[in-house]
């Protein structure tokens, strides 16, 4: 079965405060290992294998899942920010509003001062997806939004010009098949919540 659930990380103090992190190793923060714990990864999925991002965030929410020794896979960190990690979108976008719209306005080709693009994300996720063996699959993966993003690229076509075809919730995790070397998107939004107990 060439499946992948794509997971994002658990919430750390930058993420709460707004800012981006990028490749900065920021660890989840309190609050964020208390939400991981109230997880629940759908009993279907729970003896994949597991990979992930070597950034400390995602492997912690990985070992919170129940996947104590995942394969660590360079590939999978997030977008890389540049010298605008540890900023807010608000802080950048007030230092020359006209040259981050136009900056946004790149879709793909979107590039942070000192980082990547999201094309270049997308190509580097695709590269791994095509190189992987079907004896590893299926397979959990717990990374980060940009990948999150370029994976639904990569299955959809999205050209990130506009909003996304499908919104990624939080806290879900996203399912797609491998299909040749490309993602096809097979069900997003798979909710981790715990259902609540009716009284």
């Amino acid at each position: 079965m060439t499946e992948l659930l794509f997971i994002r990380h658990g919430p750390t103090e930058w993420n709460e405060g707004g800012r981006i992190q990028g490749r900065s190793d920021i660890p989840l923060s309190n609050s964020g290992r208390d939400e991981v714990r109230s997880w629940t990864l759908p009993a279907s999925f729970q003896s994949w294998a597991c990979f992930c991002s070597p950034l400390a965030r995602a492997q912690q929410t990985a070992a919170l899942l129940g996947f104590e020794t995942p394969q660590i896979v360079d590939d999978l960190q997030e977008m890389h920010w540049g010298e605008w990690e540890g900023h807010t979108l608000d802080t950048l976008r007030a230092i020359d509003p006209e040259a981050f719209r136009r900056n946004e306005d790149r879709g793909l080709d979107f590039r942070p001062a000192g980082g990547e693009s999201p094309r270049e994300v997308r190509a580097r996720l695709a590269q791994w997806v095509a190189s992987l063996d079907e004896e590893v699959l299926p397979a959990v993966i717990v990374c980060h939004k940009g990948v999150l993003r370029a994976a639904l690229s990569l299955a959809t076509g999205w050209d990130m010009f506009d909003d996304p075809p499908d919104k990624l919730r939080e806290p879900c995790a996203h399912l797609y098949t491998i299909q040749g070397n490309s993602l096809m998107v097979k069900q997003l939004n798979i909710s981790l919540k715990k259902p609540e107990l009716s009284p």
